[in-house]
């Protein structure tokens, strides 16, 4: 099973209605759903991926590295299942799976809070690793 953290960034921009997205954030509980949507009309970026809850309030956006991968395979009919992991000081996580997989949860981490490839963990060994892919057999 392929699974994954996907960074929620953007938290500080204003919604255009509704809640901000720090309220949403601070309502999510991990656990909960979340809807990956690609915005190939983002006049910023047309790979961006936004990320809302399950009350229907956006979140934020998969970071702009990851955004035109999970884009792809939302394009290509891969089924994604993602939920949220958890709040961070940048926004959040969401956790997801793949091909009717459900995501799980991982062990809360120290690093839970970092972003991955940035300043802070670029000089150190605390940076973000991908899970490992485990064969079915």
């Amino acid at each position: 099973m392929l699974a994954l953290s996907l960074a929620i960034v953007g938290a500080d921009h204003p919604n255009r209605r509704g809640p901000t997205r720090w309220f949403e954030l601070n309502l999510c509980a991990p656990g909960e759903p979340v809807e990956l949507r690609p915005e190939p009309k983002n006049p910023k970026d047309p790979y961006a991926v936004a990320v809302y809850s399950c009350r229907g309030v956006q979140l934020g956006y998969v970071t702009a590295e990851r955004a035109p991968w999970i884009g792809k395979l939302i394009g290509e009919g891969r089924e994604i299942v993602a939920v949220f992991q958890g709040k961070a000081s940048f926004g959040g996580w969401a956790r997801v799976a793949f091909d009717g997989e459900q995501p799980l949860l991982p062990v809360p981490s120290v690093q839970a809070d970092r972003l991955p490839n940035t300043e802070s963990t670029a000089n150190d060994d605390a940076g973000f690793w991908p899970d490992p892919v485990w064969d079915d057999e």
